[in-house]
């Protein structure tokens, strides 16, 4: 509850994570006969920061997402998954602001066992030609 009341209270804003959809037979969406979905999950209070600027391959900036544990929680539990890591290993974007990232890593701060806190370290997507 804290980490939340920090989030908000240094202008916290919300993210969507862009997420694909459990299919219950792998089999046949790993052969493309199911399509697979795609689902956007609101989690809030979330604070971007940009990392310092370091030298990086092509320049890239880097983000850091911090987002409240228990916002992650409800929907690990509203999605019947069994961690928050899952959660993370089916995000595809994440969007603030309305531009899209990808994560890169994911760390949780602790506290007594329990996290209270995500921090993703994100890239920029860009948009590929086609």
């Amino acid at each position: 509850m804290l980490a939340d009341a920090l989030l908000r209270s240094v202008a916290g804003t919300t993210a969507l994570l862009r997420v694909t959809g459990t299919n219950a037979d792998t089999s046949m969406s790993e052969v493309g006969l199911v399509a697979t979905t795609f689902t956007e999950i609101v989690v809030s209070p979330v604070v971007m920061r940009k990392l310092r600027p370091t030298w990086q391959e092509a320049g890239e900036s880097k983000w850091e997402l911090l987002v409240s544990a228990t916002s992650i929680e409800q929907q690990v539990s509203s999605m019947e998954l069994p961690s928050a890591q899952s959660l993370f290993s089916m995000t595809l974007a994440v969007a603030v602001a309305g531009q899209d990232y990808l994560i890169e890593s994911v760390a949780s701060n602790e506290a007594f066992g329990q996290a209270y806190l995500y921090r993703l370290l994100l890239r920029e997507a860009r948009q590929q030609a086609i």
